[in-house]
């Protein structure tokens, strides 16, 4: 194994007491939200205070904050899309197209007309992960698919790409994505990266950093797609199975991590680095043009 990047001693625990979250995804205000496998759904403030908003059943898998309003959309395969507000009222969202119920609703990201693009992981290695895009209506629509375990996403800036992983093959998957919302086939991105690998988050450059849940890692993969280990936990107690992450701070130059495996979120500033911008962190009206 090559050595990581950065130490694992210069982590830290940002916030204890979850019910091993997996996802983590700030607000406007710069709170963070993440879930619980009995379907709980945090808020934690900047100094790391934890605040159970709802619980809802299930399991709480992929967050997102609405470019639209101040509500959160979670990933519950229990129930399928939950809209969740911020003082605990909630809603489903969706649980599929009129063609296609959700087997595993897992990973969700918007786009800044509100769309919401979702991961349907399928069963286990059967071969029947899809992704699918809703609109701000809840209509659905199958966009591509049969895939593998498909689970995170994550979007450029310039909304022109879609990158997805598909856990059961350690591959991350790439898509050109039109102003309408289609998806070009899938091209492979990625290989061997790590065991496993989870959620995704793009830095302002183009990065795109990868939480391997089976390896307890984080790799970074260039805009010319050269791997490097960025971080690895041999004793899987600050990284440990980590599932998602998040960029927060005030420069957004920390990194911050979601370990399924344990009750905690991580994380480690990185400098000279910045995270990209999600849809519901840009100012102005959403709905606008890219």
């Amino acid at each position: 194994m090559p050595e990581p990047e950065i130490p694992i001693e210069r982590f830290e625990i940002f916030a204890t007491g979850l019910d091993h979250p997996e996802c983590v995804a700030f607000d406007r205000a710069g709170n963070l939200w993440a879930g619980g496998e009995a379907g709980q759904v945090y808020r934690i403030d900047p100094n790391g205070k934890v605040e159970k908003i709802i619980e809802i059943g299930g399991f709480t898998g992929g967050v997102a904050c609405s470019p639209i309003d101040d509500a959160v959309y979670v990933c519950n395969p229990a129930h399928g899309v939950v809209r969740v507000e911020p003082d605990g009222r909630h809603s489903v969202f969706a649980t599929g197209t009129a063609e296609h119920k959700m087997i595993c609703p897992n990973f969700l990201v918007f786009d800044r007309r509100g769309r919401l693009y979702v991961t349907d992981s399928g069963v286990w290695k059967k071969q029947n992960g899809s992704l699918l895009r809703f609109d701000p209506d809840g209509k659905g629509k199958v966009i591509s698919g049969p895939h593998g375990y498909a689970n995170g996403l994550a979007m450029t800036a310039d909304e022109r790409t879609l990158y997805m992983a598909e856990s059961n093959t350690d591959r991350v998957l790439r898509f050109d994505l039109t102003e309408g919302g289609e998806v070009g086939p899938p091209e492979v991105y990625a290989e061997s990266v790590g065991r496993l690998p989870d959620g995704m988050s793009l830095d302002e450059a183009g990065n795109l950093y990868v939480a391997c849940y089976a390896s307890d890692e984080i790799w970074r993969i260039s805009p010319d797609r050269k791997k490097t280990l960025l971080a690895w936990d041999h004793f899987a107690i600050l990284i440990g199975r980590p599932t998602n992450l998040a960029w927060g701070g005030a420069n957004r130059d920390v990194l911050y991590i979601a370990n399924l495996g344990r009750y905690t979120i991580a994380r480690v500033a990185l400098t000279g680095v910045r995270g990209q911008k999600l849809a519901n962190q840009h100012s102005g009206p959403a709905g606008g043009k890219r």
